[in-house]
């Protein structure tokens, strides 16, 4: 199994973790910035965090393996490719055209679905999304990020009863 240790050397090697003056997708104001879509562009990276989610999950039966866009879509295909999962992308809104498909990919009803996603502070958008797998039949059975900003994410899922696994939590760095 490739350790969370060597994912976060390879993080530091590829400066994922930027000092400075961000605003954050919750809107938030920080000193630092987790740069997870430079790490997700880099393979040993992604393979990285792929070898582990599956190996965490490996005795679970997993049906499907779901990711927000657009930063996680990469995970959940890396995902999808090692444990020979299907996949599911699940958009920030319903397009309007073509299918208007908010989930893209085959959910059935009962589906046991793991979701997966790059960074998280509040959780809001991966709550979101697992909102949408819920309310279209899947059966959201763990959640991963690759890295917690540690600023109540964890908290929020368990207010609504799932439990977040972050492979790294920001002061791991």
């Amino acid at each position: 199994m490739k350790s969370k240790d060597y994912l976060i050397q390879l993080l530091k090697d590829n400066d994922v973790f930027l000092k400075g003056d961000f605003t954050l997708s919750s809107g938030k104001k920080s000193d630092y910035y987790i740069n997870m879509k430079k790490a997700i562009t880099e393979p040993e990276i992604l393979s990285t965090i792929a070898k582990m989610i599956v190996d965490l999950i490996a005795e679970d039966g997993v049906d499907k393996v779901a990711g927000p866009a657009l930063g996680a879509v990469p995970i959940a295909t890396a995902v999808s490719l090692e444990g020979n999962i299907p996949l599911l992308m699940i958009r920030k809104e319903k397009k309007g055209y073509g299918t208007s498909k908010l989930i893209e990919g085959e959910l059935n009803s009962d589906d046991n679905v793991i979701v997966v996603e790059d960074v998280t502070t509040t959780g809001g958008s991966l709550l979101k999304a697992i909102k949408a797998v819920q309310e279209n039949g899947g059966n959201v059975t763990r959640a991963f990020v690759v890295v917690d900003r540690q600023e109540g994410a964890i908290e929020a899922f368990g207010k609504e009863g799932i439990i977040l696994e972050p492979l790294i939590k920001v002061d791991e760095f």
